[in-house]
């Protein structure tokens, strides 16, 4: 469309040039003493326009002719500045290919040369404007390779050197730089198993790049090598909202952080409060609840206190039989079972393990447990007919040595001697 408009202009003033020159009787009389010179007005009017012509050809050469000097600079300095680029990539690709030496190498040469740009530009000279970047870029290299060669002395000087070229300045690309020397400083730290200086590097960054997740990886691994569970607990409870782990992985961690921040308590008051600590999902998981209870009974032997812990998890495995796996149904039994011995006689508890024995037959613990509360119950006989089926059938060691040694003290009771030696002769039999 654009040329066709030229097309028809060009054609108007054709046109109009041709009906101003074709008829034009005009002259141009130029009066010089003594002489006078007669000229077409056609003849004037071309003549003006080529001498235009001829001067601003004229101006335009002695412009450009003035202008070398310059391009001859700018073509020296974009010269320089792509030297500087290719040193740059030749830095970042050597260092992904392992070759750190050289990696090294050509990122102090991007750093020279872009000192060397930095010296030689004058204030009408364009700067580029990710210079900051690039420089900071640079040093990162260099600083990544000098770690890979365990080089802390090259590394930190030139972590320094980002921290000093963004001191006095500010603005987003100064914060994102500052933001990945930073994050690059606690991986680092990480490397040299060096947690509390991985934290302090983390908990200098801004709250919107402390919650990115290659940051809460970082803080998640570092609190766990500094033993700070608690910690690691609330970052890894993030990373799972935020969907860094797959449902069973993430499960995994959460219950072994879990049962890690209970081991920190020294006395009951502590484990409540870390218990109470936990979320729901985490205090439903069977190994957590069995721990907290293994746990308060070793540590004040309050059984008063885990009951209604392992209550909720007694209730599911009766009802639910798949949501516990044998094991679990091994620990249940031995947990409730030390705990019921410490407690005064329940028959509501008695009635209810009866129950779900009679439920389910073929499991053993169910047979142990039962035999252990009767036997509290002083129900001697019915504890004795108990614990003999399941004596020999339970695989846990634990279980199967105080099942013995329980028979053992109801012979004894029957001043059944020999009964009772055999008994703790098998109770000693038992492998740790």
């Amino acid at each position: 469309m654009r040329a066709a408009l030229w097309f028809v202009a060009l054609f108007g003033v054709a046109v109009a040039s041709a009906l101003l020159a074709g008829g034009n009787q005009s002259t141009v009389t130029v009066f010089w003493s003594p002489y006078r010179v007669d000229l077409s007005l056609n003849l004037v009017l071309l003549a003006l326009v080529v001498l235009f012509v001829m001067l601003h050809l004229a101006w335009r050469a002695m412009t450009a002719l003035f202008e070398l000097p310059h391009q001859a600079r700018r073509w020296r300095l974009q010269q320089k500045e792509r030297a500087m680029h290719a040193a740059l990539l030749d830095a970042l690709s050597e260092l992904w290919s392992g070759r750190y030496v050289r990696a090294v190498k050509s990122a102090d040469k991007a750093l020279a040369l872009e000192s060397l740009l930095a010296s030689v530009r004058t204030p009408d000279d364009p700067a580029p404007r990710h210079a900051h970047q690039l420089r900071a870029v640079a040093h990162l290299v260099a600083a990544e390779s000098a770690h890979a060669l365990r080089d802390r002395d090259t590394r930190v000087s030139h972590l320094q050197a980002i921290m000093a070229m963004n001191r006095d300045e500010s603005g987003e690309t100064v914060e994102e730089t500052m933001e990945s020397a930073y994050l690059a400083a606690a991986r680092w730290a990480m490397s040299d198993r060096d947690a509390p200086e991985a934290m302090r590097w983390l908990d200098g960054l801004r709250h919107g790049a402390a919650r990115r997740m290659l940051a809460l990886r970082m803080r998640l691994k570092a609190a766990r090598l500094n033993q700070q569970h608690r910690t690691a607990l609330e970052t890894a409870r993030l990373l799972s909202k935020h969907g860094a782990f797959s449902e069973t992985a993430g499960q995994s961690l959460l219950r072994e952080l879990a049962v890690s921040s209970l081991n920190e308590a020294h006395d009951s008051a502590q484990l409540q409060r870390a218990w109470e600590g936990l979320e729901a999902s985490e205090r439903n998981q069977p190994e957590v609840v069995l721990h907290a209870a293994q746990r308060m009974l070793k540590l004040s032997g309050e059984a008063t206190a885990v009951m209604p812990w392992l209550t909720p998890l007694w209730n599911r495995m009766v009802q639910q039989p798949d949501s516990c796996t044998p094991a679990i149904r091994e620990r249940v039994a031995q947990t409730l079972a030390r705990a019921l011995l410490m407690l005064p006689t329940d028959p509501e508890w008695l009635a209810s393990i009866d129950r779900a024995r009679q439920t389910y037959p073929r499991w053993v613990e169910l047979q142990y447990l039962a035999g252990m509360v009767c036997w509290h119950h002083a129900l001697w006989g019915k504890a004795q007919q108990m614990l003999e089926q399941a004596a020999p059938q339970l695989s846990h060691a634990d279980m199967q040595r105080q099942a013995w040694r329980t028979l053992a003290q109801l012979a004894e009771q029957k001043e059944d001697t020999a009964r009772a030696q055999l008994c703790w002769k098998r109770a000693a039999e038992v492998a740790a």
